[in-house]
C-alpha cells in the first residue's frame, strides 16, 4: 500500500470501522460518489456507478472480489474495474485506497 505520509493527493473518505468486512459503502469525494467494499480486511474504491446504465453499484452485493449490480446483473472486478459479466462491457474507474490511523483514504478520486 502506498504511504499517505509520503504526498500525493490522498483524501480522507470515512472511518474504517464504517466499511466492515462483507460490507459497502458510497462516500461523496467532491462532486464524485464512489463505492467501497471489504472484502475480508482489504478495502476496494470504484466509481459508483454501473457502466451500462448508471444505476450506483453501492446498491448491488459482492459476490467473491466482485461487485454485482442489483439493477440487471453487471458484475465489476474489484480491483481493476473490469466487467466481468453482461451486461456491461466497459469497466469502471478504480482508486487506490488505504487505511492510516483508523481512517480511509483515496488518492486519484
Amino acid at each position: 500500500m502506498p504511504d499517505a505520509s509520503a504526498g500525493g493527493d490522498w483524501t480522507r473518505v470515512c472511518d474504517a470501522d464504517e466499511v466492515a468486512p462483507g460490507q459497502i459503502k458510497a462516500v461523496e469525494v467532491g462532486n464524485l460518489r464512489v463505492m467501497l467494499a471489504n472484502v475480508d480486511g482489504d478495502l476496494y474504491a470504484l466509481e459508483d456507478r454501473c457502466s451500462h446504465q448508471d444505476f450506483p453499484l453501492s446498491a448491488g452485493f459482492l459476490e467473491g472480489r466482485q461487485v454485482e449490480c442489483v439493477f440487471h446483473g453487471a458484475r465489476f472486478d474489484l480491483e481493476t474495474g473490469k466487467a466481468t459479466c453482461l451486461p456491461a462491457v466497459r469497466g469502471v474507474r478504480t482508486f487506490e485506497v488505504q487505511v492510516d490511523g483508523g481512517d480511509v483514504l483515496l488518492r486519484g478520486a
